[in-house]
């Protein structure tokens, strides 16, 4: 499988599927072998975005993700975002695949491309540590609020995957000085959720995909190429 698959299951499954993540693969699937993708290094014909993601550092998956998503339209005409677990950022784009923002982001304290069975119900009270995972995929994201009336950008509302603001937390967690912190070792805290600095979120997030769906690919962390889980996401949802 590779981008041509992952079209094909894209233009199948677009009504009605609103989002899946690797806790939505069937057993068989998800052992299936990862065929190998090549990583494509800069074309002359590069799309804009492609080229201010590797000016800013972004890693060779990512900006494979980032040039075929501007270059298939896989987006459908919707603002989208790319989580790099591996570096801890967060890339926002438009609907026509500009960058209007990147920034640093807390992960998931955990690292993992599962959410646990029923991880979303117990959000409100206590989440186990080893539960508190970032999950991979590509997901359909609404704009909403959460328990406390605060506006959030859903990924998975199922299992309160969410994109926010730093909020108040436990002194001993040091999430601001997490965030500003230039290494991305420390920036594994939240229970979960991609979790950016106030301004960010005010300023590009919500602008971007606080009123309307989106789409947010999060990058697997335990090896998996993203083009054969992101295949395996869309054809799991037929």
């Amino acid at each position: 499988m590779g981008a041509a698959i992952f079209g094909a299951a894209r233009a199948a499954c677009r009504r009605g599927w609103m989002g899946v993540s690797l806790a939505g693969l069937t057993a068989a699937a998800a052992a299936q072998a990862a065929p190998a993708v090549p990583v494509m290094e800069a074309a002359p014909d590069d799309h804009a975005a492609v080229i201010e993601v590797r000016r800013l550092g972004a890693s060779p998956a990512v900006r494979e993700l980032v040039r075929h998503v501007v270059t298939t339209g896989d987006n459908e005409g919707r603002p989208w975002a790319v989580v790099d677990k591996h570096h801890t950022r967060l890339f926002v784009f438009d609907p026509d695949g500009r960058l209007a923002g990147a920034t640093p982001a807390l992960l998931g304290l955990a690292k993992g491309d599962f959410s646990a069975p029923g991880v979303g119900q117990k959000a409100a009270t206590f989440v186990p540590p080893e539960e508190r995972t970032t999950p991979a995929g590509r997901f359909i994201s609404r704009p909403g609020r959460n328990l406390k009336g605060e506006a959030v950008v859903w990924v998975e509302y199922a299992t309160a995957f969410a994109i926010h603001r730093l909020r108040p937390a436990p002194a001993h967690e040091r999430r601001a000085q997490r965030l500003a912190s230039p290494t991305t070792e420390d920036n594994r805290i939240s229970l979960g959720c991609v979790v950016v600095s106030g301004a960010f979120y005010d300023d590009v997030v919500a602008p971007m995909l606080g009123s309307r769906f989106g789409v947010v690919y999060v990058m697997p962390e335990n090896g998996a190429n993203w083009a054969a889980l992101f295949d395996r996401t869309l054809l799991a949802a037929l």
